[in-house]
């Protein structure tokens, strides 16, 4: 190689020592023109860089200005919270920065107190309704954004406040609905056991000599707290009697018109009589008769040869005008007694004996024979025989009999030359007083009372049940029944949905008045969720379809997508509350929550979730599958109501030597990319 020309540059020894002072001083800043160091003038916010040879002062991010005599901060929060920090957040400026705030009722999705949205945080809207108890006794939670609302649950009502009302402002309280006293009818008597919370009913019969055209008489107690009263009302009977007449000589039979009717009617037949003969005697005599019989008939014991005149009215508060006829009785030819006698129903349980002989002063025996049934009940028979033994003509006996029985009453004169018997039919009413005490409930589904009756006697029970949801208005169920028992403790199951209140009516077939219990039932596990399964090997999992489920067994109040290690499946427990976040101090070996939606978020059609997104649904990660893992995932359904809590689950998809995801596969995709133009720059760089 050949020399070059001397004096064409330093000897090649010394290019290295030259090359080092020129670093040396550019590294120390060359002064300007006027020998001034220009890094020295930076402001205390800028820093001094070197552009094109040149050395300038620029200001610091967050700053603006000329970078030597000013550097003002540059407020970043200027734009408005919402364009700066997104919604529902509040910007904070801070020397050469900012942070952000989410405003109360959000937080932020990176579970800080402050941000900055340069990397994807937001707020997301706080489901404070998922503290339980928050609206205290007889309130439901209401989520809204930002915030939240509390309104009293069916059954109960706003006190003291509004409705909606929030706990920390309002002082409403919900109280259960009770109206209390029922509300007095004129001329009505409230009758029986009544229930005062929502939906109970109070009956009303009308006072003796009142009725009531338009039907029962009740007032019902409304979710108003206050009971609606009945637009029907208790007027004046007055009967009309007619067509009185006499029969069998000391019979009377009229007839009565009063338009309705109530079940009996007592009358006064007022009996004044004077005999032809020169002792001129007088008979006066008063008969009270209650029946239901719309031709009333009475046979009295009056003398033969008589004259007799005959009044009859209705007994007091009942009112009607008053009947006369006079009648004169047969004299007494015959003193020989027939045996011939008639009956007559006295006061619903009590018959009066009519005996047609005219002879005076001898004594009969009577022999009763009463048989009682009732059509409601196979097993039931009241039966009982007695002698009455008498002197008068017109007996009146009284007998022991049950209520709602249908009796035949044989009486037989015993003793006579010619034994004559009558036989008479008798219907007893309901009773008016209540036959069930002490009902109570147990096993949620089951009751149990106290029957105050005859021991051993069978009795029959008339269930009517309403079943209501309040999570599910749709929801009806309406069942009636009865069954039959002897015992004075009954006991019976029913057959009643879950998670449903109830409203029991119970009544004895022997008794007008029902008792009314209030039931509530438990849920129980949600229906199982319909999933379609996937077995995924080594390639990507699919979107898995989540459907909303039914809420058959109580409201639904959550999914849950869980993430387990596959050799997890067998021992894992639908009803464990141990399932952590992603980013929890447990390790994932353990399995994890990878999202949980609400159920009020979940269309009714369907929508897909794919795992691993990278997204957060509620408060969990919804993280990467680990390449080569098995894992094992678990769609979960939660009900809760009443602080009961049931869960139900379904393996949705397992995954043996998990690979990638579509979003991973995308940043793998990516970082290739990066890696090629790197390599491409260095190559270049080279030439």
């Amino acid at each position: 190689m050949g020399r070059g020309p001397r004096g064409a540059g330093p000897p090649r020894r010394l290019l290295p020592l030259l090359l080092l002072l020129g670093l040396a001083r550019g590294a120390a800043g060359a002064p300007g023109a006027d020998g001034l160091d220009v890094c020295a003038t930076c402001h205390e916010h800028a820093t001094c860089q070197q552009r094109e040879g040149k050395k300038i002062c620029i200001c610091n991010y967050g700053f603006v200005g000329n970078g030597r005599t000013q550097c003002v901060d540059k407020n970043e929060c200027q734009f408005g919270a919402t364009v700066v920090c997104g919604n529902h957040t509040s910007c904070h400026n801070t020397p050469g920065g900012f942070y952000c705030i989410c405003l109360e009722g959000y937080r932020a999705t990176n579970y800080k107190k402050t941000f900055i949205p340069n990397d994807g945080t937001f707020c997301t809207d706080v489901d404070e309704c998922e503290v339980s108890g928050l609206c205290r006794h007889g309130g439901r939670c209401v989520n809204t954004h930002g915030s939240f609302e509390c309104y009293c649950m069916d059954g109960y009502l706003p006190r003291n406040g509004p409705e909606p009302f929030h706990p920390t402002t309002d002082t409403t309280s919900c109280t259960e609905i009770n109206c209390g006293n029922p509300p007095e009818m004129r001329h009505a008597i409230l009758v029986g056991n009544h229930s005062s919370r929502l939906g109970g009913v109070a009956r009303y019969v009308c006072q003796e000599g009142f009725e009531s055209p338009g039907g029962k008489i009740t007032s019902v107690c409304t979710e108003k707290g206050t009971w609606r009263e009945s637009t029907l009302t208790c007027t004046e009977i007055l009967t009309k009697i007619d067509d009185v007449s006499v029969f069998n000589d000391t019979c009377v039979r009229w007839q009565i018109n009063s338009g309705r009717i109530n079940p009996k009617i007592a009358y006064v037949i007022s009996v004044k009589g004077q005999r032809l003969d020169p002792m001129e005697s007088v008979h006066e005599e008063t008969v009270n008769l209650t029946t239901d019989s719309r031709t009333p008939e009475v046979c009295l014991a009056l003398y033969p040869g008589t004259n007799y005149t005959v009044n009859i009215s209705t007994a007091p508060p009942r009112r009607s005008v008053p009947a006369v006829i006079g009648f004169q009785t047969a004299e007494d030819d015959l003193l020989e007694d027939d045996g011939i006698f008639n009956i007559s129903i006295f006061n619903e349980t009590c018959l009066q004996l009519n005996r047609h002989s005219r002879k005076v002063g001898s004594e009969h025996m009577y022999q009763f024979t009463v048989l009682g049934q009732r059509w409601y009940l196979d097993n039931f028979c009241h039966a009982t025989s007695f002698n009455f033994t008498t002197w008068e003509r017109a007996p009146v006996v009284c007998l022991d009999l049950y209520p709602a029985t249908d009796y035949t009453v044989n009486v037989t004169l015993l003793g006579s030359p010619k034994e004559h018997s009558v036989q008479i039919t008798i219907a007893t009413a309901p009773a008016v007083k209540q036959t069930i005490s002490n009902i109570s409930g147990f096993n949620e589904t089951c009751l149990r009372w106290r029957s105050i009756k005859t021991a051993d006697m069978e009795e029959m029970y008339l269930f009517h049940i309403w079943g209501q949801r309040w999570y599910q208005k749709e929801f009806a169920q309406e069942m009636t029944f009865n069954i039959s028992s002897s015992s004075r403790d009954p006991e019976v199951c029913l057959d009643l949905h879950p998670g449903t209140d109830y409203n029991v009516s119970l009544r004895a077939l022997s008794s007008e008045l029902p008792v009314v219990i209030s039931l509530t039932t438990q849920i129980t596990e949600p229906p199982l969720p319909e999933v379609e399964f996937f077995t995924v090997h080594g390639g990507p999992l699919p979107r898995l379809r989540l459907r909303k489920a039914k809420e058959k067994n109580g409201p639904i109040s959550s999914y849950q997508v869980l993430v387990l290690p596959l050799a997890l499946q067998s021992t894992f427990s639908c009803d464990s509350e141990g399932t952590s976040s992603f980013f929890s101090n447990a390790s994932d070996a353990d399995g994890y929550v990878a999202a949980e939606l609400l159920a009020k978020d979940v269309p009714d059609d369907a929508m897909e979730i794919l795992i691993g997104d990278r997204l957060y649904y509620g408060e969990y990660y919804n993280a990467p599958l680990k390449r080569g893992n098995d894992y094992c995932i678990i769609l979960r359904i939660t009900s809760e109501w009443n602080k009961v809590r049931r869960h139900s689950c379904a393996v949705w998809a397992q995954v043996k030597d998990s690979s990638l995801t579509l979003l991973q596969m995308a940043g793998v995709g990516l970082g290739s990319m990066a890696v090629v133009i790197i390599l491409t720059f260095l190559s270049f760089s080279a030439v």
